[in-house]
């Protein structure tokens, strides 16, 4: 379906809700996926990869380099070329995969390449990458996007020291393109800890798949040697982010709620939900149909450092403003800086609808309060639009200015979230 920019009123669950739901593959792992297939010159693929904007997006980045790509479904092929190409322009969206791992890799283009996104993505913290990639050899003309990488066709490589503390993007997109630079990449990170270090972990397994020699047995750096990229054909699993939300509905109703095809292993920060969850009341099952969660009679409130896990933040605070004993939600200062201030985001549009919530310097404190409908601001993004939609189970006429932001990450939303509420 097109994209809903109309108020959509969140449909409320008339009783438990009960399904079995499949979720588009991870976002995360599919745009690692898409840039290291392209950077082994092909023929590679990419299985899985869904067909949401930010999938688009990372295509459309590869197209402007000159690596082509063919678009069948959930399978990208990427096919055999002879280096980057210069002089075609990157459209970032709102994407953080594309504005912090594309340009280490158009570092290595013919040519200049020109990088530039929505309003938001202007906003968002990219210095950090363009600082580095300057002590790496490259030439770029400004400091956020817009900007333009002037490319020669390598990179010298080497030692950077970086402050990745708003964002572990900026060393996993240093980390993708470093074994196609001349000297290889060593990241030191200096500053406040890294948040999500699980995306770091799945970055570097997915280089060492690609047969990529990567040492990160000393804290805070990461050594990359030089040497190709494996051309390979990669899987992806479901995005467990995306999970965590029609699990969420099952904790919020006393219902049970499977994810199909839930991985035994992974390095996803959205694996994180199930002790959420369990935390919550709920019981958690695995089992060969997938994970299914159990909700309880009563929800009960958190208290959770979701610093390596913060893409659940919105998720878990849907739940804790309507959990029957408070909440605290820490650790993740870092996503003021997300597609919008999801902190400041949080805490108002649950004011808004009754909620009883204190910001903090690194998260919020969630109180239960009797919420009333009314409007619910997604602030274009994706996961502001699915915290919504909880809250609009148990609240009658919760309606979200923005619902067709999620294509970001789960194509027709509206219409899974419906399915999924069906008697």
């Amino acid at each position: 379906m097109g994209a809903v920019t109309s108020p959509w009123t969140a449909p409320v669950a008339t009783g438990p809700v009960r399904g079995r739901v499949s979720v588009p593959g991870s976002k995360s792992v599919t745009n690692r996926a898409l840039l290291l297939a392209a950077l082994s010159g092909g023929p590679a693929s990419v299985s899985g990869a869904p067909a949401t904007r930010d999938t688009a997006l990372m295509v459309g980045a590869l197209r402007a380099l000159g690596v082509p790509v063919t678009v069948d479904g959930e399978h990208v092929a990427i096919g055999a070329y002879d280096g980057l190409r210069g002089g075609g322009a990157v459209d970032c969206g709102l994407a953080g995969t594309v504005m912090r791992f594309v340009p280490p890799a158009a570092a290595l283009a013919d040519g200049p390449v020109a990088f530039d996104g929505d309003p938001r993505a202007r906003e968002r913290p990219m210095g950090t990458v363009l600082h580095a990639l300057r002590a790496l050899g490259a030439a770029v003309d400004g400091d956020g996007l817009p900007f333009t990488l002037r490319g020669s066709g390598a990179l010298p490589g080497g030692d950077v020291v970086i402050d990745a503390s708003a964002s572990s993007q900026f060393v996993s997109g240093l980390l993708l393109s470093a074994a196609r630079y001349d000297k290889g990449v060593t990241v030191h990170h200096d500053g406040k800890p890294v948040p999500s270090l699980p995306h770091i972990e799945m970055t570097v397994e997915m280089l060492r798949t690609a047969g990529v020699h990567v040492d990160d047995s000393s804290a805070n750096t990461w050594h990359v040697a030089p040497g190709p990229i494996a051309a390979r054909d990669w899987a992806v699993e479901p995005d467990l982010s995306n999970a965590s939300v029609f699990l969420a509905a099952a904790a919020l109703t006393g219902g049970s709620v499977t994810v199909a095809g839930w991985p035994a292993g992974s390095t996803q920060p959205g694996a994180e939900i199930l002790s959420v969850l369990a935390q919550a009341g709920c019981t958690v099952e695995p089992g060969p149909d997938g994970m299914t969660v159990h909700g309880p009679d009563a929800l009960l409130g958190v208290d959770v450092d979701l610093h390596d896990a913060s893409e659940l933040t919105p998720t878990v605070a849907a739940l804790a403003a309507l959990a029957t004993t408070p909440s605290r939600i820490r650790g993740v200062a870092h996503i003021r800086g997300h597609e919008t201030d999801r902190i400041a985001a949080l805490a108002h549009e649950i004011t808004a609808v009754g909620g009883d919530v204190t910001e903090t310097d690194d998260g919020l404190e969630i109180r239960p309060a009797p919420l009333h409908g009314g409007p619910w601001g997604a602030y274009a993004d994706h996961r502001m639009a699915t915290a919504g939609a909880l809250v609009g189970l148990r609240v009658p006429g919760v309606e979200i200015d923005d619902i067709g932001c999620t294509d970001k990450t789960i194509p027709d939303f509206p219409g899974r979230w419906t399915a999924l509420l069906a008697p």
